[in-house]
């Protein structure tokens, strides 16, 4: 337990420093525009809605394609 805290411990320094970078030019809020969430749901739906066909045929016809 103490190898794996010590491990991390480096990694969360640097990401708390880099926060607070951020947070200090306070320039950057981060907003993500509308048009972002658009394309990020309409990419997911579109990976879930192939991968579902796939796994349909492959459901359907595996007695026929197992000869392959």
């Amino acid at each position: 337990m103490r190898t794996t805290l010590t491990r991390l411990s480096a990694p969360s320094r640097w990401l708390r420093a880099r926060i607070a970078q951020g947070r200090a030019r306070g320039d950057d809020r981060g907003d993500i525009s509308i048009t972002t969430v658009i394309i990020w749901v309409a990419a997911v739906a579109g990976a879930l809605a192939i991968a579902g066909t796939l796994a349909a045929v492959l459901t359907k016809y595996n007695g026929l394609i197992t000869g392959l």
